[in-house]
């Protein structure tokens, strides 16, 4: 009982309840989007508290589970991981043309969320070692094996959205541990070329559609930039105060495809306007602050590294959807944290919040 004390007298409750209040903000949303179908229906209304009551569950789990325990177990973590994406290649179901789901009933568990906190795990781990200091083009190398695999496992279901934040991650990850330039150089000449050769052979006709579509939003508003096109009307019909939780004519009347997911962030726009999604960003900002404010008594390089990488991960995730929603990035399928639908996403931020919280908490106490 006095660990527990010890331990909930040391937790981030303003880091927590800046995630919770993130939950709330999707919440609202949904329950608006559900007013505007036909017949009401509030099932994902439902699912979605039922995420977030799990969610919340696990992060007081892992808040209180050592971490060292997660970074002394990173090897088996990856072997997990890895098998989880081999399996949903052969047994995953296909769902909006990605094979990434393992289906139970009424309910889809996407493994590549999870792979999210496994990498970081791993990244954390590894560049925590002394031996990046030693050998940083081997080390750059391995690291990159290591990020690559899950990205190519990925790839082939194909879901280009999570290719996209996992390759990211990587690069963070390398920014952090402080790679020569050098490296980024290299990188960014590989990128283009691999790019290059996808473009020819590997990418289907949607995905480069959609790249078209962003350099151009308006050449196919009705087909391919349908989605971007009233994403726009509607974070721009919100004004100041937006037009009212249940009142969003984009979304109500469903001009609006993926409302509940993609497009979440254009649904608070209309409906609360200028100041909903200034809201929304002040959340965000503290979330990501405290995070980086926590840095400055963490003790390890692995606790700095697994929070920075949280952190990063967090804000590209969020950053890439709400640039989608304003026309400033293509629809590439990425969630907004914590508001987005979805149990996956939900859990997997949860447990990231979580880890990041016992980090906070042992370096408190150890301070």
């Amino acid at each position: 009982m006095n660990k527990i004390l010890l331990y909930l007298k040391n937790f981030d409750w303003i880091l927590f309840f800046s995630t919770s209040f993130l939950a709330v903000f999707g919440l609202i949303e949904l329950y608006s989007i559900a007013l505007g179908q036909e017949t009401t229906d509030l099932l994902n209304f439902q699912k979605q508290i039922l995420f977030i009551v799990v969610g919340i569950i696990l992060l007081f789990f892992f808040a209180f589970l050592d971490y060292n325990f997660l970074k002394n177990s990173s090897k088996y973590l990856y072997l997990l991981g890895t098998v989880a994406m081999v399996a949903v290649l052969f047994f995953g179901e296909t769902i909006r043309g990605s094979r990434s789901w393992f289906v139970f009933g009424n309910f889809n568990i996407q493994p590549a969320e999870f792979i999210k906190v496994i990498l970081i795990i791993f990244l954390a781990k590894f560049f925590s070692s002394k031996a990046t200091k030693i050998r940083p083009l081997g080390q750059l190398m391995f690291s990159g094996v290591g990020s690559l695999l899950f990205v190519f496992l990925i790839f082939m279901q194909p879901d280009l959205g999570s290719v996209i934040v996992l390759f990211v991650t990587w690069i963070i990850m390398l920014v952090i541990a402080g790679f020569n330039k050098k490296y980024f150089l290299i990188l960014a000449l590989l990128v283009v070329l691999i790019t290059s050769s996808l473009w020819g052979f590997y990418l289907k006709d949607y995905q480069k559609q959609r790249i078209l579509t962003f350099i151009n939003p308006n050449m196919s508003s009705l087909d391919q930039g349908y989605n971007i096109s009233q994403a726009i009307i509607a974070v721009g019909a919100g004004r100041l105060i937006g037009r009212g939780i249940g009142f969003g004519s984009q979304s109500q009347l469903k001009f609006l495809p993926e409302a509940q997911n993609d497009f979440i962030f254009a649904v608070i726009s209309e409906e609360l306007g200028f100041f909903g999604a200034l809201l929304v960003f002040f959340f965000f900002l503290v979330l990501l602050s405290r995070c980086i404010i926590a840095t400055k008594k963490i003790n390890n390089d692995f606790g700095i590294f697994f929070v920075l990488g949280a952190a990063g991960l967090i804000f590209m995730e969020m950053f890439i959807n709400i640039s989608m929603n304003i026309g400033a990035l293509p629809v590439v399928g990425i969630s907004l944290p914590f508001i987005s639908y979805g149990g996956s996403s939900m859990l997997s931020h949860f447990i990231l919040i979580g880890i990041v919280e016992n980090i906070i908490i042992k370096s408190r106490i150890n301070y």
